[in-house]
């Protein structure tokens, strides 16, 4: 079993995959609401092609250990994952295209950062790390097949070492 140690989540390093979410320099800031509120515009697209956007919420509980085992991708839109309580998680990808078990790579997110998978884009499904945590989601939903799964020979599964 391959092993990797998840890098830090940095907008530089996660653009082959899609967006980091977060308030950042490198954002778009607008004062709004008579300068009580600040807004970090635009941060991402959603892309939803011919079906419409959808906000979730999921909860997710950590994987001990964490072993990767099931990539999947969605082919028709984004999908975009934000933190609700402050805790880290780990995001796992490969490059979209024919599914590569040696391109994985697994970056550590911090409290206050989210994702926005670009369509295609091969990802584990969520990783809480410290505790169960809640995620706000925006995704596609519409006409179409838009979840692709694959799961790996044992060979292939990689172990995130904390």
């Amino acid at each position: 079993m391959r092993a990797i140690v998840p890098e830090p989540l940095t907008a530089d390093a996660f653009a082959p995959f899609g967006d980091v979410i977060e308030a950042s320099d490198h954002a778009e800031v607008i004062p709004i609401n008579y300068g009580w509120t600040t807004r970090f515009n635009a941060l991402t697209d959603v892309a939803v092609g011919d079906g419409q956007a959808i906000i979730s919420l999921f909860r997710s509980k950590p994987l001990t250990p964490p072993v990767l085992k099931i990539f999947e991708r969605h082919p028709l839109g984004s999908q975009a994952f934000m933190p609700l309580q402050g805790r880290p998680f780990l995001v796992a990808v490969a490059p979209p295209g024919d599914f590569d078990a040696a391109r994985v790579r697994v970056f550590r997110a911090g409290a206050h950062q989210g994702v926005n998978y670009a369509k295609g884009t091969w990802h584990h499904f969520l990783l809480a790390l410290e505790a169960e945590s809640d995620f706000l989601v925006v995704d596609r939903e519409g006409p179409g097949e838009n979840l692709d799964e694959i799961e790996l020979a044992e060979a292939d599964w990689i172990a995130v070492n904390l």
